[in-house]
């Protein structure tokens, strides 16, 4: 077959420029030009994923919220219950602390099943509070995020390939964290950009030499027609 694979592609650390922040620009003509579904799979707000989809011009297919929200075209299935950690924020602020985005807090604004904290703010007392309401903290290197022990993005994954028709096992990965390697572990070959944690490296099939979307553009170019 010369068809190309689908795709399961992070945001944050994976389509972002060299220095970190903000999206490259090069990888919007190859994501449109893609001959495949490409599901967007990325801790970020429900919101900012489907803005991607919208500006890039490719069908809405998403995990969001580190697995929390996933929307496969069609429906959007809602898998944790954002009242825990509405909890844990006023716990956390109670005992001195902020999430560290401002009064706005654009960040969490969207959010519908999780909070995100500024890496900035002190980690250990959110852990502590968080594990008290039956929470876990990841940390992917843009935020910690206080979530659900349960939704990760494998889960939401197989429920989009469920509904579109495709295989996991067919599907090519890329991601940079912690919050990608239920990714890697789900789909049939996953690639760790350069600037991935240690735990995304591990569980990645391989790691690339490239950083940030470079890797991402590098990984496109070889799969691109070799399913």
């Amino acid at each position: 077959m010369t068809a190309e694979p689908p795709l399961v592609l992070d945001i944050d650390g994976t389509l972002t420029r060299p220095e970190g922040w903000g999206i490259d620009p090069r990888i919007f003509e190859p994501l449109y030009e893609w001959d495949a579904p490409i599901v967007i799979a990325t801790g970020k707000a429900f919101p900012y994923p489907i803005a991607l989809c919208h500006f890039v011009g490719i069908p809405e297919l998403v995990v969001a919220e580190n697995g929390g929200v996933v929307y496969t075209g069609d429906d959007v299935f809602f898998t944790a219950d954002r009242e825990a950690a509405r909890a844990v924020v006023e716990d956390y602020r109670a005992a001195g602390y902020d999430l560290g985005w401002g009064a706005a807090d654009t960040v969490n604004r969207w959010r519908e099943t999780e909070i995100a904290v500024s890496l900035d703010q002190p980690l250990e007392p959110l852990r502590e509070i968080a594990a008290e309401h039956g929470l876990e903290v990841i940390d992917t290197g843009y935020a910690y995020h206080v979530k659900d022990t349960d939704p990760n993005k494998g889960e939401g994954i197989v429920r989009i390939a469920d509904h579109v028709g495709i295989d996991p096992a067919d599907c090519v990965a890329v991601g940079d964290s912690i919050n990608d390697v239920s990714t890697f572990e789900t789909v049939g070959r996953g690639f760790a950009v350069a600037n991935a944690d240690e735990a995304a490296k591990a569980a990645a099939d391989e790691v690339l030499d490239g950083v940030h979307a470079e890797g991402t553009l590098a990984v496109l170019e070889r799969v691109r027609g070799t399913r």
